[in-house]
């Protein structure tokens, strides 16, 4: 039987959930220790690209474990078709038409933004535009209780020297890409190690360096330029192990942003030569000005998966060799649907499926292949396992639960529901009337989804503020408008698309159309 075990942690109540008898329960100590919790967003990973969402190709043993030892969500969304807005309404519980980030901003009016050489030199070009100082985000409010905040990964929310880093928007340690753009490239110069960084045992190669004049694109040894020392995705899961290890006599929260398998495609040679062999021969991907050319492209993307895979096994076997699995919620998502450049190949794997993974549907795009990710909840003895759920949430709801988890008081402003109730198998779950996203970017896109009706409006840079409305149900790929038949709906929708919309504070995010 199940049971909820409240007890004194500083000045604040939590609540220790466990599986136990209700006579065990009253024997419990009041001083047992609140849950860990671990938050691991993968980057860019579509729908369909594990095992247990219907994957066929690439490999996924621990995630699948992982669904199998707990709850699969087949209706969650993330924040943003995006990276950097998508993470802001994670971190804040903020939807899109409320977040301070509404997309991705390079802050450009600082400088050469996207030249790596000059920003390498000087961390005034690196990084994203901040978010505001005071901010509430998941990490402040599990500190207020007495949690240690981790994060190790991907930052985009504020650039070094700003008060949008992670040290100041309430993370006791971060370790990782504080940039967007650097993360273009799994062997940079430098990593961040809180506020000081970490210089790397690899030489300055930009994303944009094209292969050699006459090199043979057939042959491996044109691609060695690409393939350097330090691989940051390895450098972080040692850190993030480290952390958990630091912090195990503590209630901790970690934050694994691990940016694969965004592109670029550079992955360890061992996982590649796995696929290369399982694949065959690929036409080679030449790059572009954004990402390094790959001979093995399709086997490159694979691999990448695979050892995000490998590494949530690694957290997961360091949490039982520190006795610590069975007290740790490990949540496992994705920032957005998957890419289109950079040499992945939707099409191949079927990323999204069933949703569609071209372009215009994917990432960028509020369809549901560029919105609607995989999310995988385990919590051993709490979460019963081998369950999966089609209660329909998004990012903004990870806050309120993370809050109802740790016993952390939930903002009054948040967007989102706690789908605690749903992990503990209980009946009465709070539903959403509706989901909103908005998107200032890919000539402006607002959504909602009510029900299983789903309302897009594209191009509103355009001034089109028509409305395309489809049943997900009988049509999840979108391809039927069937707006003409229900104009009852569709007057609802617009109302809610009026009423969810907040003038955007940033002047990059403002939509004139929508009165900003």
């Amino acid at each position: 039987m199940k049971s909820i075990i409240p007890f004194l942690f500083g000045s604040a109540v939590i609540l220790f959930f466990t599986a136990c008898s209700s006579k065990d329960s009253a024997e419990r100590k009041s001083d047992a220790k609140p849950p860990n919790i671990i938050y691991i967003l993968a980057d860019d990973l579509g729908y369909n690209e594990l095992g247990s969402y219907g994957q066929e190709l690439i490999e996924t043993p621990h995630l699948d474990a992982l669904a199998e030892q707990g709850m699969r969500f087949t209706q969650h969304y993330s924040g943003s078709p995006v990276c950097a807005p998508s993470r802001c309404i994670l971190l804040t519980g903020k939807h899109s038409g409320h977040a301070y980030i509404r997309g991705n901003d390079e802050w450009s009016e600082r400088g050469d933004t996207w030249n790596f050489e000059k920003a390498v030199a000087d961390p005034n070009l690196e990084g994203q535009r901040p978010i505001p100082a005071g901010t509430n985000t998941i990490g402040s409010l599990l500190q207020s209780v007495g949690y240690k905040t981790g994060i190790v990964g991907k930052w985009g929310l504020g650039a070094p020297l700003t008060e949008g880093i992670p040290n100041k928007q309430g993370f006791d340690f971060f370790y990782g890409y504080n940039c967007q753009r650097q993360a273009h490239t799994f062997y940079p110069v430098h990593l961040w190690r809180n506020e000081e960084k970490h210089i790397l045992a690899n030489e300055l190669v930009p994303p944009s360096t094209p292969l050699e004049d006459e090199a043979d694109p057939n042959d491996e040894a044109s691609y060695a330029r690409y393939r350097l020392t330090d691989y940051t995705p390895e450098l972080m899961l040692n850190e993030a192990v480290g952390f958990m290890k630091e912090n195990q006599d503590n209630p901790f929260f970690l934050y694994f942003a691990s940016p694969i398998p965004h592109v670029p495609l550079q992955a360890p040679q061992r996982w590649v030569d796995h696929y290369k062999e399982k694949f065959g021969k690929e036409e080679p991907y030449i790059g572009n000005k954004s990402y390094y050319p790959n001979q093995t492209p399709r086997a490159t993307y694979a691999a990448m998966v695979s050892y995000l895979d490998e590494s949530v096994g690694k957290l997961i076997e360091t949490l039982k060799e520190m006795g610590q699995y069975e007290n740790t919620l490990i949540v496992f998502s994705s920032d957005n649907g998957p890419t289109y450049n950079g040499g992945s190949d939707s099409a191949f794997f079927d990323s999204a499926a069933p949703f569609n993974s071209a372009y215009g549907w994917a990432k960028g795009f509020v369809n549901e292949g560029g919105i609607r990710v995989p999310m995988i909840a385990s919590w051993p003895g709490t979460i019963n396992p081998g369950q999966t759920s089609d209660h329909i949430s998004a990012f903004w709801d990870v806050l309120p639960t993370l809050c109802d988890v740790s016993g952390a008081e939930t903002p009054t402003d948040t967007d989102g529901i706690s789908f605690l109730p749903t992990l503990l198998g209980q009946e009465e779950q709070k539903a959403h009337e509706f989901l909103y996203w908005e998107f200032p970017s890919y000539t402006g896109q607002q959504a909602i989804r009510m029900g299983d009706w789903k309302g897009i409006r594209k191009n509103i840079f355009k001034d089109n503020l028509d409305i395309q409305l489809f049943n997900l149900t009988a049509d999840p790929r979108e391809e039927i408008d069937v707006a003409a038949a229900n104009p009852e709906i569709v007057r609802k929708m617009e109302l809610l698309l009026v009423q969810e919309h907040k003038p955007a504070e940033l002047e990059k995010f403002k939509i004139s159309q929508l009165g900003d």
